[in-house]
């Protein structure tokens, strides 16, 4: 029989430990941001209250109950002074639900809520619910949409994997009580990945959508999309465009999606994006970034060519690996971006730049020239560049 008392507190320690242990910047970086040492949220940042029993009369072993599996594509937003992600937790038994961890500082001791999110259900409930993009908009309500995933009612009974995905919409004044509205229609079969812009365009709420023809596969669609609804209590889109295509030999040849919604800036809009690629190993998912004009939000001025972020070390290995996807950054009023990334869908990491930095890199790093020729005569011209400047190398 196992000490019960001796357990709980070394339980205790090394939870407060985990959530406790402080970050470091990881040394010399490429000068476009930072990454950190340590995961910002893992599984085992979950309360020790949602994974376990505590009466010894119950369980007396002491065993975990309610098995966390992993903790990652966090939504974020600064609020009350503190660095809040919204990530999705998922359970041993594939289920994912929403919980709220804030930090003092947006780079370490990320502690989650009491409660996991109790998010309202349609009338159609939701078998899965992931990803969530928050939206601060300028009509007063912080808004939350995910993905809304259900069983593909038109599936043969022998197939137990196909899915339907649309775009649950909800929103909140204090990221506790949620009010759930009609998931988005569109005209697309399948939606994920869809983005509110923080902004009213011509008095319309406006998204950014990623249309596919199937559960996994872009088909025909592909790429993000725009359009506009007037209604966002039952939000419809009656007509989209598309604004960034996917296109071959490229790192988004497969799939792109928006990831949060854009930062405003005086030279545009930032936008961080993800793009996948088919590799023999799999699918690869890379971030990468694009501008669009402040006037016509749905024109792209500015677009570096290749990835902004790929998994490197560790971060290549998880439930799915080889994948960075990222749903969540927050602006400071200094300036300071805090960029948060899930790594191989298992973990969440930190990595921080500055508004001007970003700026710096989508206006001034080559587009891509999509042949090899071209890259080679960019390396040409950067090369006789530099040799006008007198540097010690």
């Amino acid at each position: 029989m196992i000490d019960f008392e001796t357990r709980l507190q070394e339980l205790k320690a090394a939870h407060e430990a985990l959530v406790s242990r402080p970050n470091s910047q990881q040394e010399l970086g490429n000068g476009i941001f930072v990454r950190y040492r340590y995961p910002v949220l893992t599984a085992a940042h979950a309360p020790l209250v949602w994974r376990f029993d505590l009466d010894q009369d119950t369980n007396p072993y002491l065993m975990e109950r309610i098995c966390i599996n992993a903790a990652f594509n966090a939504g974020a937003i600064k609020w009350n002074g503190k660095y809040v992600l919204v990530a999705r937790v998922e359970g041993a038994d594939r289920k994912s639900f929403f919980a709220v961890a804030e930090s003092p500082n947006g780079i370490d001791n990320f502690r989650f809520w009491e409660y996991p999110v109790n998010m309202p259900e349609t009338a159609n409930p939701d078998t899965n619910v992931y990803d969530i993009r928050l939206t601060a908009h300028e009509d007063g309500w912080i808004y939350g949409l995910f993905c809304t995933e259900r069983r593909d009612p038109s599936a043969p009974e022998g197939d137990q994997s196909a899915a339907l995905a649309q775009c649950g919409i909800a929103r909140t004044k204090d990221l506790v009580k949620w009010e759930r509205l009609a998931d988005l229609k569109t005209s697309s079969p399948q939606q994920r990945n869809v983005v509110l812009h923080p902004e009213f365009v011509n008095g319309k709420y406006a998204f950014y959508t990623r249309p596919q023809d199937s559960f996994i596969e872009a088909g025909k669609g592909g790429g993000i999309g725009f359009g506009l609804s007037d209604s966002i209590e039952n939000a419809e889109i009656l007509e989209d465009q598309l604004l960034d295509k996917k296109q071959y030999h490229t790192v988004y040849e497969s799939k792109n999606g928006q990831g949060p919604a854009p930062i405003k800036t005086e030279k545009g809009w930032l936008h961080l994006a993800h793009g996948v690629r088919n590799t023999a190993a799999g699918l690869r998912y890379v971030l990468y970034m694009f501008m669009t004009d402040l006037k016509d939000i749905t024109k792209i001025i500015h677009k570096p060519a290749g990835y902004f972020i790929a998994p490197v070390g560790e971060e290549r290995v998880g439930d799915v690996s080889n994948v960075v996807f990222s749903n969540g950054w927050i602006a400071d009023d200094n300036g300071d971006v805090f960029i948060y990334y899930a790594s191989s869908d298992t973990r969440m990491h930190v990595a921080t730049t500055t508004v001007d930095q970003l700026i710096d890199y989508v206006v001034n790093t080559p587009q891509d020239g999509l042949r090899s020729a071209a890259s080679v005569q960019q390396i040409y011209q950067l090369i006789d560049k530099n040799k006008t400047v007198k540097v010690n190398c």
